[in-house]
């Protein structure tokens, strides 16, 4: 899989790979990585990928001149790269989506800055766009980093173990159940006690009643997806 990161500031995105399963599965050739800069593409004397608004309001916005250039390029040199754009403004970001974009063999993440990018790049060059949530960020490098490692996760052979995306939370509607680790006691607290007995069938009928519960505190509208799903296969 390759991953291109269409943004003003390179170093915000590119140190996430120094470290952990991204750099193991870049050096093992699994992820491939690399950064276009839009001001590179400016036209401009002063190198500019921002101007005013049309019809008014506060803050610049990314102008269209240097990325429909840097993604034109993009789209000649690989035509089947998929372009995701990051906004608020989009359907939000899923575990679902996840799995489905890991199938990709390229993938171009293009991140806003300032007010948000000139709607007429969106139009002419976004395959899809993506929202990870219900709040402003600065800039879509963040957003754009959080796609990559969720996509990433689900390549074949960058996890050590693949039966860990088997019990993950969202793989069944539900929430994952709590994780402990030895010893089992630590400062008087204590593990549940059915997971020390090794019967596996109790252990997972215990995870399952732990995962609603955390899931009707947490998220009680997963829960009822998870509810009427089940009623479904019945």
């Amino acid at each position: 899989m390759k991953f291109t990161f269409v943004t003003l500031f390179q170093n915000i995105v590119e140190g996430y790979f120094g470290d952990s399963i991204l750099k193991r599965a870049i050096q093992n050739n699994l992820l491939f990585v690399e950064y276009i800069n839009p001001r590179d593409f400016s036209n401009s004397k002063q190198n500019k990928v921002d101007d005013t608004s049309v019809g008014g309001g506060a803050g610049m916005v990314m102008n269209p001149q240097p990325l429909f250039e840097t993604l034109s390029r993009l789209k000649s040199v690989d035509k089947d790269v998929h372009i995701v754009v990051l906004t608020p403004v989009a359907k939000q970001f899923n575990q679902n989506d996840a799995k489905r974009l890991a199938k990709k063999s390229h993938i171009a993440f293009v991140s806003g800055r300032y007010e948000g990018i000139d709607e007429r790049v969106i139009e002419n060059f976004a395959d899809e766009v993506f929202s990870i949530g219900d709040y402003i960020l600065t800039g879509g490098e963040l957003a754009s980093l959080v796609m990559c490692d969720a996509i990433s996760r689900n390549i074949e052979g960058v996890l050590g173990n693949s039966d860990s995306l088997i019990i993950e939370s969202f793989e069944s509607n539900i929430l994952e159940a709590p994780s402990f680790s030895k010893p089992a006691e630590y400062e008087n607290s204590l593990v549940p006690s059915e997971y020390l007995k090794g019967n596996h069938s109790k252990i997972r009928s215990l995870k399952l009643a732990l995962s609603e519960c955390k899931t009707k505190f947490f998220r009680p509208e997963q829960l009822l997806k998870h509810r009427r799903r089940k009623s479904y296969e019945k």
